[in-house]
């Protein structure tokens, strides 16, 4: 008998293609497990196999519905230590909640606190997340976390691409170090759109701190909801001069609105990928590249307890 425990992948409803797509990459089948909802909402569940002594990781961004996700999984993983799982790794690709990460305002929580808490009280022992809105998100929780990033899934694409003469743009001043870690691995400028927030919709781009005249643009962010911010900086670098307009976004929860946005934008192509199920409806304004080649690595070198450190460097 080998002594590595095996492994062990399950599912809630928040995105089982990808959970799928993760096993696929390693061979190991989807595990069994039922998650129904009762008339009144609650959520049930039921592992269907034994799992004791396993090495068990859940597969559950927490998506839109966020909080039926977050209780999907936060009920999974309760499931897996009453059955006495060897150890529960929480894959979540998109961690919900990641921008109310402190006290802006009086008399607010920090809810991404509180998410690390339940997850934790719930028996979970490590996490695996990509490209969180805040990496001090990781310092939140008193258990080991794997952060990825997308940027080696997005790099494979954008080398395919005939992108000279380009600037990476930060649609705001939080964004910098991510859009200065594209612009060093594409060999590119940086510039940077100063924006002010109006309300939870709607945001306003007032200037642009570099130079994009004649040049294209690649606009690299976390995560859009509403696109209204990646579309208003969109809009002012059309605006400075800029030709053509890409943009880069790890977590794509594009809502009907976001659609409509990109649809009237000057942004010529918008590259996500697939950390959140992408509508079908939203899926003809995007260029959705596949995580489950990451994450699936990932869990494997988690489970073999080798360094995940190798899934940043870009291979050239």
């Amino acid at each position: 008998m080998s002594n590595s425990p095996e492994i062990k992948i399950f599912t809630g409803t928040a995105h089982r293609e990808l959970a799928e797509n993760i096993c696929a990459y390693l061979c190991v089948p989807l595990g069994d497990a039922s998650v129904t909802s009762f008339p009144d909402g609650e959520t049930f569940v039921k592992i269907n196999e034994n799992i004791r002594g396993r090495d068990v990781f859940i597969v559950q961004p927490t998506c839109p519905p966020t909080n039926q996700n977050l209780m999907e999984l936060l009920i999974l993983v309760d499931a897996a230590r009453r059955a006495s799982a060897y150890r529960i790794t929480a894959v979540i690709p998109f961690f919900g909640y990641a921008r109310q990460d402190r006290k802006d305002q009086p008399r607010v929580p920090i809810t991404a606190k509180l998410v690390a808490n339940l997850l934790v009280a719930a028996g979970v022992q490590r996490v695996l997340t990509m490209d969180l809105h805040a990496q001090q998100l990781q310092g939140f929780f008193d258990i080991p976390v794997d952060h990825l990033y997308a940027l080696p899934v997005m790099m494979r694409y954008l080398s395919s691409r005939d992108l000279g003469n380009l600037v990476v743009v930060s649609p705001d001043v939080g964004g910098v170090k991510m859009a200065s870690a594209y612009a060093q691995a594409l060999g590119a400028t940086l510039a940077i759109v100063v924006k002010r927030r109006i309300s939870a919709t709607e945001t306003e781009a007032s200037h642009v701190i570099g130079d994009v005249y004649g040049r294209n643009v690649l606009i690299v962010d976390d995560l859009t909801e509403t696109a209204g911010t990646i579309t208003n900086a969109a809009a002012i670098l059309r605006d400075r001069g800029a030709m053509d307009i890409y943009a880069g976004i790890s977590h794509a929860v594009l809502t009907d609105l976001a659609v409509q946005r990109l649809k009237d934008s000057p942004i010529k192509e918008l590259i996500t990928t697939d950390s959140t199920p992408v509508e079908s409806g939203a899926a003809g304004c995007a260029t959705v590249l596949s995580i489950a080649e990451l994450l699936g690595e990932g869990i494997r070198r988690i489970h073999d307890d080798e360094s995940v450190t190798s899934l940043f460097e870009l291979k050239k």
